[in-house]
């Protein structure tokens, strides 16, 4: 939930205990990529009309132009870094393809996936995203 006041940070529920409680309140603006994106990971829904990896990935591309309007394309190497860590060969369907075929190895890129497939794709998504994320803030 946003506070009514534009100049106090945001009062997010995250479903986290402790610093990141119900009742926490987290300046947006003060936190990390990998912070933010760990927060979108908790909430998709809250971030995107269609909670899968299609919608995920629209949001991403958004979030990425957007961070490299003012800084730092965020999933900047995003791609090679997954292929040169988990999948070791090129795909025509980018880093989606990448983490679908980590997530559900042999299953077709753009096959319909089970809730349950599609919940465990997101979920390796965010993982593999934090980890990247993790790795490019330890070499800066």
């Amino acid at each position: 939930m946003v506070q009514e006041d534009p100049d106090q940070p945001a009062r997010l529920d995250t479903g986290q205990p402790a610093a990141y409680g119900p009742t926490a309140e987290v300046d947006l603006r003060r936190l990390t990529e990998r912070e933010f994106l760990a927060l979108v990971a908790k909430r998709v829904d809250m971030y995107v009309t269609c909670a899968d990896l299609r919608g995920v990935t629209n949001f991403l591309h958004g979030y990425d132009a957007a961070a490299g309007r003012h800084a730092k394309p965020v999933l900047d190497g995003f791609a090679e870094w997954l292929r040169a860590n988990y999948v070791g060969r090129h795909n025509s369907f980018g880093w989606p393809g990448y983490v679908q075929e980590i997530a559900l190895p042999g299953q077709d890129f753009g096959v319909d996936r089970t809730p349950k497939q599609e919940k465990h794709v997101l979920d390796t998504l965010f993982a593999l995203l934090d980890k990247f994320l993790a790795e490019q803030e330890t070499a800066t």
